[in-house]
This record gives structure tokens, sequence and C-alpha cells, in this order.
């Protein structure tokens, strides 16, 4: 019997944008190389080896520095080893966001408590750059409606997994929720969306509150278990 962890597994070795995107703007897509989808068998493979019901939790879209090297959400390669303990030979660059992700994560009670209730993904799971910087899929018009398709077949196929749909957490209370209540009142993926201040955003210009919004994110999140 799959795994959810055989399936998250499977759902990333189908992303795939074909829709034409524009001109000067790429894809990253950490799911066809090899070292990043050796890492994602290691890390799913340890947290999510069960059939387990899962709320999910989306961010924007992968970053060069995080899930854009290491295909799993909100890690970076330096988080992967010392804390994770799956070694890997990426550069070992910090994420901000990851920081935030992980503090929050101990806060909960840790990975374990963490990964058996909850599934990080992303409103876009592929990311994006341009001119060899990080581009979120709402930054540029032309962008996000090329790329809707791709995220509505996306959110699709992660349902399909063992997700618990009436809630799913957002990140990001600014475009991205704006965006995926949007397409939710389309679609109706999912009963509720609760946004959530998004780490970049926190670290950035919030260093202060960090605490705070610590206990924010936690308590949120323990309100639906």
């Amino acid at each position: 019997m799959e795994t959810f962890g055989d399936q998250v597994l499977a759902f990333y070795r189908g992303l795939k944008i074909t829709e034409k995107l524009p001109k000067g703007i790429e894809v990253m897509n950490p799911y066809q190389d090899r070292i990043a989808f050796e890492i994602c068998k290691a890390f799913y493979g340890k947290y999510y080896h069960d059939n387990l019901r899962r709320f999910l939790i989306l961010g924007i879209n992968p970053g060069r520095y995080g899930a854009g090297i290491t295909g799993v959400p909100f890690t970076d390669p330096i988080k992967l080893e010392s804390v994770i303990g799956i070694k890997n030979p990426l550069p070992k660059k910090p994420e901000l966001s990851a920081d935030f992700i992980h503090s929050t994560i101990a806060e909960f009670g840790g990975y374990e408590e963490f990964f058996s209730r909850f599934f990080i993904n992303s409103v876009s799971p592929l990311g994006f750059v341009r001119g060899g910087k990080n581009l979120n899929y709402y930054d540029d018009a032309r962008l996000q409606n090329a790329a809707g398709p791709f995220i509505r077949r996306s959110i699709e196929s992660l349902l399909r997994l063992n997700i618990d749909r009436n809630v799913v957490f957002c990140l990001g209370e600014g475009q991205n929720a704006r965006y995926l209540r949007t397409i939710n009142d389309q679609y109706h993926f999912f009963d509720r969306v609760i946004a959530l201040a998004h780490p970049r955003f926190i670290m950035q210009y919030k260093r202060k509150q960090l605490a705070q919004y610590r206990r924010e994110y936690v308590e949120k999140l323990r309100s639906v278990l």
C-alpha cells in the first residue's frame, strides 16, 4: 500500500508546466534533478511513511535557496543537514523563510509532531526566476495568467493525497491569499482559507515580533486539530 510519502513523490515526478511562459521567465524544477529527488525520498520517507490525514499549508512558490534546490518546501540545505540529518552536497546558503518555519515547527512540538499533521507545499509547486532572481507567480500578470492552469492542476493533484479539505493554510496575507481565495471560490477546493503572515515578510520586517508570530502560527494551526 502506498504511503503518503510515496504519493508525494509521485506528485513531484509529474510536475511540469506545459503552458508557454512570458519571455525571460524560467522555471525551477528541482524534481528533475537527481540529487534533489534523492533528498525528497529521504525526507518524505522519514516523516511521511504512513497514511495519516493531513492539513495542507500553501506558500507562494519555491525560492532559489530553499525548495528550488532541495525540493523540500521551506527547507534549505543547511537545515536538511544540520537539523534533519540529511547530508547533501548543495551550497550551504540559508533561507530566511526556512529559518522562521523551522523555529515554528520546533515550537509546535518538533518535526514528528508537526509533519504527522501537516503537509507544506505551495500555490505554485514550481518556482520561477527572471534575470537570476526569484519571481513570485503573481509578480507578473502575464506569468500569473499563464501559470493559472498549472496551479489549478497541481492543487487538484494534491487533493488526491489524504488531505483534509475543511481548511487550507495560506502563507501570505496579501496577494497569495487573494489569489488562493479567488480560485477556491471558483473551484471549491477547501471549505476555508486561513491566511498567515508570510515567513519572509516576518523575517524582513517584523523580526522584533518573531515570538509573537510563532505563537500565532502555532495557535492557528492547533485550532483545527
